[in-house]
């Protein structure tokens, strides 16, 4: 089994959500982030590193007690890339790749993250990601061949994750989806639809 990391993605202001910190929002009386966690944390890649920005001491309060590598990125304002690229930072130099958890998905579970790293195990190699799609989009959470893409993300800018770079690419694995790597959370009325708090 290669060697793959987890990175759970809980830096950002999540401004679309309102005053209220989006990572502690609740569903299903846990919060956003403690979900992600416990997904991440159920699966078998390790380590599960999370990087925290936007309201750290609140959203580390959150995750007291799992076994999780905390990284706070100080330039969380300048977007989601300064956060992709601390969690890759705090990886050993012998990851081979990494699952990116976002920590709005509360439906994403251990399988979905086990599904990527195995579908990962069982290629070449030779591809960039392992990107879940459902009905014809990309999802989340998707796993990132750091051998073929840490050039490029080390040069990723602004509020964009590894989408941009993976848009036109012809070594993408697509794997199937599920209505949960199509769910995120952004506004308090997303969440109540999702059936949270």
């Amino acid at each position: 089994m290669p060697e793959i990391a987890t990175i759970l993605l809980a830096a950002g202001l999540g401004t679309r959500f309102g005053s209220e910190p989006k990572m502690l929002a609740l569903f299903d009386g846990r919060p956003l982030v403690r979900h992600a966690a416990e997904a991440a944390l159920a699966a078998r890649p390790r380590p599960v590193v999370v990087v925290l920005g936007a309201h750290a001491v609140a959203v580390r309060a959150a995750l007291a007690g799992l076994d999780l590598i905390v990284v706070e990125n100080p330039d969380f304002r300048a977007g989601l890339s300064t956060s992709l690229r601390a969690g890759l930072a705090a990886l050993p130099q012998s990851c081979e790749a990494a699952v990116v958890v976002l920590g709005d998905m509360p439906r994403i579970g251990e399988a979905h993250i086990d599904r990527l790293a195995d579908a990962f195990a069982g290629s070449s190699k030779a591809v960039a990601a392992v990107v879940p799609v459902q009905d014809g989009r990309r999802g989340n959470p998707v796993l990132l061949n750091l051998r073929r893409l840490a050039p490029d993300i080390a040069r990723l800018t602004g509020d964009r994750g590894a989408g941009p770079l993976l848009k036109d690419r012809s070594d993408i694995l697509e794997i199937p989806g599920d209505a949960a790597t199509a769910l995120d959370i952004d506004t308090p009325d997303a969440l109540t639809a999702a059936g949270g708090a």
